[in-house]
């Protein structure tokens, strides 16, 4: 039922059908089963083969987030910390963020770095904040990429290190981030071209090593 829900909403084999994705994923939601309570919540939320109901996603993503489906986690996080249909709360997000960033979640550690770094729902802490975004980072996570850097660069939990912050910049702006680019070629007006030279290699190596060690 699941399987039919995600060929029908994507139009695999079929012709894209909205409402009858809805109807399988329904059938397969109703039965606990934690992608399709996911993915009909995302339904809801956009508005596809449905009317556009947050109360409604939140009901199912809860039913998957309590299984400890972390794309479910990562959904409620962002209900809460936007205000989507409930009163924007940022100690419930990060409640949700948190759950999903320990399964490894990349998105999710992102943003708790996001709230460590504002102090929004948890106790501002810049040391925290760079390390969920290191976790991030090291998943791929181009913004958490990115917001890495700029810890490197202006000191923030991390200590300042103007070739990290390039090499983090730099990384991002490889994997398409064009704000990753922005950032490496603004820091390079602060570096010297030996500076410049190491951050390239280690940006090089810490991608050959997918991020291991970095």
């Amino acid at each position: 039922q699941n399987n039919l829900g995600m060929m029908y909403k994507k139009g695999d084999g079929v012709a894209q059908d909205f409402d009858t994705a809805v109807k399988w994923f329904k059938l397969a939601a109703k039965q606990g089963h934690t992608s399709a309570q996911v993915s009909l919540g995302l339904m809801y939320k956009k508005g596809d083969g449905v009317p556009r109901d947050y109360k409604a996603a939140e009901k199912w993503w809860k039913l998957a987030a309590q299984q400890r489906d972390v794309h479910a986690q990562t959904n409620l996080g962002m209900l809460y910390g936007n205000g989507l249909g409930v009163q924007k709360d940022f100690k419930t997000a990060a409640r949700w963020y948190i759950l999903a960033a320990e399964q490894g979640n990349a998105t999710a550690q992102y943003n708790l770095g996001v709230m460590y770094r504002k102090g929004q729902g948890v106790p501002q802490n810049l040391k925290t904040a760079a390390n969920w975004n290191r976790l991030a980072a090291k998943q791929g996570h181009t913004s958490a990429q990115s917001n890495l850097g700029l810890m490197y660069f202006f000191g923030h939990g991390v200590p300042a290190d103007y070739v990290r912050a390039h090499m983090w910049g730099n990384i991002a702006a490889t994997n398409g981030y064009k704000k990753g680019a922005k950032l490496r070629n603004a820091f390079e007006k602060k570096m010297t071209p030996a500076q410049i030279a190491e951050a390239q290699k280690l940006a090089r190596e810490c991608v050959r090593k997918k991020y291991k060690g970095c």
